[in-house]
């Protein structure tokens, strides 16, 4: 993206490498940080659904012959911030250090993101409106006049396609344009009434002799006028009092004046001839009444278990197969460099064949259903879901934005748990916080699937394994749900707040994105963990089965002494000392198994499910040793990242150490009801 050399004389304020800012603002789900990949390069997870940026992301693009630094702001409606990520957005505005602001629209719906626009216009000298998702407004049969709304606003406004790298290409050439050119002298301005104008602009005067940028002053008067900000001397107070305006009555003149704005200006910019808007109204009647939506939320559950199970049995026999021919390739290599007996059994028959154990058994699962999960955010299901569990959650006096923040969770708890920014009350973000865990995220599917496979689903019973698999999940949920309940209702009493939740449109996924997004950010990612921690964790696990003390190796002694406990809850001491050497990755909960019992000398150089079955029936497994396994993989303590995440979040150490506790507890009681259950059916 080139054009000049004069954009590096820009008069904005610079990053401490020299290059400009340039700050991309929008409301929730309007493909801002689709654009801001597309200008820098960089993969800041984008999804189909609002509340997912919570924090800022910074890159760096090129055009005019010069560097720009851009910087993802978090989605925001407006800036008279009341959560996390509208107060990050605004604090960064504020600060004034951004040389530009582009503020991302959704072609579908601009007059609702007209709202931001215009306040970011009274704060900010520079902007540009990007008005993305052309192509969804091509679909919607609206037709935008793009050059009259520029002329309207009185700043830049540039049409685009996120996707598409000629319209980014201009969009890179239209903020160095901004930046380099001077500001423009009459943007579009908000009208208020004469009274509460001439409020604003005594304190407006006041605080401007006193050092304080004009914009940043007139805009602070505003939060002085409807009581976000409190005065700064008693000339404001007495102005604010003079005005004989409650905060109230002055926050909706404010919001009715925007809303009005916004209105007039787009008159004759966009108008609407039917069409998808209708269609998706229909869908979404089915998808999120009262009548379809758990019914449909059930049967898409079913049906992306039962792709996995199917899909996921055949090529783990397959790459069984061929990573078990490799493992006497290796010993012959071993040999022939003259290695030790002892390091080519702990390399060969330890470490190579755990590792082709856990391949085998984890990538067939995670390879299938990733990408069909991340199909279903990218279409703009996922906040469907959300919006459905909405009354559930305000039933348990939890707010309705813990259905997203769940949502999250089953990508990662740790993003969950940071998801929870959203979340305007701090008694409701914590409720969301010491919850999340119970949902199984990323690096708990693979146990969950595989021992569906292994117990529950034979052959012909995919189906029965699936419905298994999606039981599982919607208990999940419910122990979510009641868990919730139980905070809201002692730990942590109160009322349930309201929020606006937005219904993205349907679209047509990306292909590419799917699968890069599925394969390299998450089943990639998830199985080099789980490699990184089984390749150390197996050295440490061979000398442990192979150092003795008073005749019995160290390992034999660690499992020996959770054993008992084990056997209560329905296991034994090594399924509990894999879950205590998982705490750093969930993930690594199964290779470490499997190495605990390979220690013991009983386990198959096979890596097949069937082999693996063979192998854990060897060592007193039954399907309700499943069951417990994978109820106590569903609620225990959470992974390092995720304790340490909440521990930030939160800012009190208690709260994490309570986030461990609670799960823990369900977990170990639920386990011990069912292995009770099955002594007494026998």
């Amino acid at each position: 993206m080139e054009l000049t050399r004069s954009a590096a004389r820009s008069r904005g304020k610079r990053s401490a490498d020299g290059a400009p800012l340039v700050a991309l603002a929008g409301n929730p789900n309007v493909g801002k940080s689709t654009v801001f990949n597309a200008l820098t390069g960089m993969h800041q997870h984008t999804g189909n659904w609002s509340g997912k940026t919570v924090g800022t992301a910074t890159g760096v693009f090129s055009a005019a012959g010069a560097r720009f630094r851009a910087v993802d702001l978090p989605g925001t409606y407006s800036l008279l911030a009341r959560s996390a990520e509208e107060e990050a957005a605004r604090a960064f505005l504020l600060g004034g250090e951004a040389a530009l602001t582009v503020v991302v629209c959704d072609a579908t719906c601009l007059c609702r993101n007209l709202n931001l626009v215009l306040q970011t216009m009274e704060l900010c000298p520079r902007v540009l409106v990007c008005v993305n998702l052309l192509d969804e407004a091509r679909r919607r049969r609206i037709r935008l006049d793009l050059p009259l709304l520029a002329q309207r606003l009185g700043v830049p406004v540039v049409g685009i396609c996120a996707r598409r790298r000629a319209d980014i290409r201009r969009l890179a050439e239209a903020a160095a344009h901004a930046v380099r050119n001077p500001a423009p002298p009459e943007p579009c301005r908000v009208r208020y009434s004469d009274a509460l104008e001439r409020a604003r602009d005594a304190i407006t005067v006041a605080r401007a002799a006193a050092g304080t940028p004009v914009r940043r002053a007139a805009w602070e008067a505003m939060r002085v006028l409807d009581g976000t900000l409190p005065p700064a001397t008693p000339q404001e107070a007495a102005i604010a009092a003079a005005l004989g305006r409650t905060p109230e009555a002055v926050t909706d003149e404010i919001a009715a004046a925007l809303m009005h704005a916004a209105g007039a200006l787009c008159r004759g910019v966009a108008e609407t001839g039917g069409g998808a808007g209708a269609r998706e109204a229909k869908l979404d009647r089915v998808l999120t009444g009262r009548v379809g939506a758990f019914p449909v939320m059930l049967a898409l559950l079913l049906l992306v278990f039962w792709i996995t199970l199917v899909g996921a049995n055949f090529f783990s026999d397959a790459l069984s197969a061929l990573l078990g021919s490799l493992e006497a390739p290796l010993r012959a290599v071993l040999v022939r460099l003259g290695a030790p007996d002892f390091l080519t059994e702990l390399l060969a028959g330890g470490m190579f064949r755990v590792l082709a154990w856990v391949v085998a058994v984890m990538l067939p699962p995670m390879a299938i259903f990733f990408p069909l999960f991340t199909l279903l955010e990218d279409v703009g299901y996922l906040p469907r879901i959300a919006y459905n569990l909405d009354r559930c959650f305000c039933r348990c006096g939890s707010c309705g934005k813990q259905a997203l923040t769940m949502c999250m969770g089953f990508g990662c708890n740790a993003a969950g748990v940071v998801g929870c920014r959203i979340i305007d009350s701090p008694r409701e973000r914590l409720i969301a916080m010491l919850t999340n865990s119970f949902v199984p995220c990323n690096g708990r599917f693979p146990l969950l699937v595989s021992l569906a496979s292994l117990f529950f689903f034979t052959g012909s019973g995919a189906l029965g394994g699936a419905a298994f698999l999606a039981g599982v999940i919607v208990f999940s949920c419910a122990v979510t749900l009641g868990v919730s309940a139980l905070l809201s209702r002692t730990l942590l009493r109160g009322v349930p707040s309201a929020f606006t939740l937005e219904m993205p449109p349907y679209r047509r996924p990306s292909l590419r994105t799917v699968l890069v997004r599925s394969v390299c950010d998450r089943t990639l990612c998830i199985l080099g963990r789980a490699a990184a921690v089984a390749a150390p964790a197996g050295i440490l696990l061979w000398f442990l089965a192979n150092l003795h003390a008073g005749g019995v190796t160290l390992l034999a002694h660690l499992t020996g002494f959770l054993d008992p406990l084990g056997r209560v809850l329905g296991m034994d001491g090594t399924i509990l000392v894999a879950f205590v050497l998982g705490f750093p990755a969930n993930e690594t909960v199964i290779p470490i198994m499997m190495m605990g019992y390979l220690a013991e000398g009983a386990l198959a150089p096979a890596a097949s499910l069937a082999s693996l079955r063979a192998i854990l029936l060897a060592h007193g497994w039954t399907p309700w040793t499943a069951l417990c396994v994978i109820l106590f993989s569903l609620m225990h303590w959470p992974c390092s990242t995720t304790v340490w995440t909440i521990r930030r979040e939160s800012g009190r150490a208690r709260w994490a150490a309570l986030a461990c506790l609670l799960p823990t507890l369900c977990g170990a009681a639920a386990c011990a009801a069912v292995h009770a259950v099955s002594l007494l059916i026998g």
